[in-house]
């Protein structure tokens, strides 16, 4: 099989409940049976998760899987940038970045493998495509091979009390959060261009979120202090066919020994030799 057949790649993702700071968009207008209440545990709302937050969240992993490699990453700054706080730009550098762009040796370069993947200044678009996750609370509705997962929609109300022991806990303002419970689906991914260094980084980064799920600089979304964001993930395996990568998210049944096959595959020639373009990759970089 040619790098070229790998363009489309799934990750499962799967987390009791997320807070997604670019808020969530829903559907109310298909919800069935009148369940339009956003707090109704039989809603039938669903909806889209953006992509902003999960990109945010990849980036992340796969930055540190450079890391890992002694390699360093394009900051995804610009070095003329106007940072909250003092000497934070200067911190990056020295925990593994280089200043953005840095590693074009040329114009029609392609710079480092983050710089590659997510892209740079100007006209200079990433080689990988993050979609939005579009859910729905019912489980025979979700298309996993368009990236879809069954969540589900609530609207959280949180109280924010006074702290005085005079005010008696009086509520000081009242403060709404969507959030998506029970998330268990595929998110789907789409290189521009195939390469094996993006596939092996893709590989690493995942391994490394859901090894670090609980670091709260490895959570996604914008509520990790409140127990929202602990994912667990992992690459569906590129050989599978939509049929078997619909079978991986079926609860009554488990692999078929023609997965398993392909699972054997992948981890002992696909993945090794994509890992090495990946540490060239690196190594040339560095």
């Amino acid at each position: 099989m040619k790098t070229s057949e790998f363009r489309d790649v799934f990750v499962r993702i799967r987390s009791d409940l997320l807070v997604i700071d670019d808020s969530i968009m829903t559907d109310r207008h298909h919800a069935s049976n009148g369940n339009y209440e956003d707090n109704d545990p039989q809603n039938q709302i669903g909806g889209i998760i953006p992509a902003f937050s999960l990109s945010g969240w990849l980036r992340h992993g796969m930055e540190k899987a450079v890391h890992e490699r002694d390699g360093t990453a394009c900051h995804p700054g610009e070095a003329n940038a106007n940072f909250r706080k003092d000497g934070v730009y200067s911190r990056d550098l020295d925990a593994g970045y280089h200043p953005k762009g840095d590693c074009l040796e040329d114009e029609d370069g392609d710079g480092c493998v983050i710089h590659d993947l997510f892209g740079g200044f100007g006209n200079r678009p990433g080689k990988v495509m993050r979609r939005p996750i579009k859910f729905s609370p019912v489980r025979s509705s979700v298309d996993y091979t368009r990236g879809q997962a069954e969540g589900h929609y609530r609207r959280l109300n949180r109280n924010i009390v006074s702290r005085n022991r005079e005010d008696n806990r009086e509520p000081l303002r009242n403060t709404e959060v969507d959030a998506v419970a029970n998330l268990d689906g595929a998110w789907h991914l789409s290189f521009r261009e195939p390469k094996p260094e993006f596939i092996a980084l893709l590989a690493e980064g995942i391994d490394y979120l859901d090894a670090h799920q609980t670091d709260f600089m490895h959570q996604l979304g914008g509520a990790r202090n409140f127990g929202g964001g602990i994912v667990d993930c992992e690459l569906v395996n590129p050989l599978y066919n939509e049929t078997e990568l619909r079978r991986v998210f079926d609860r009554g049944k488990g692999n078929t020994k023609k997965m398993d096959a392909k699972d054997d595959e992948w981890a002992d020639e696909y993945l090794p030799e994509f890992q090495s373009a990946l540490a060239e990759r690196v190594e040339d970089a560095s």
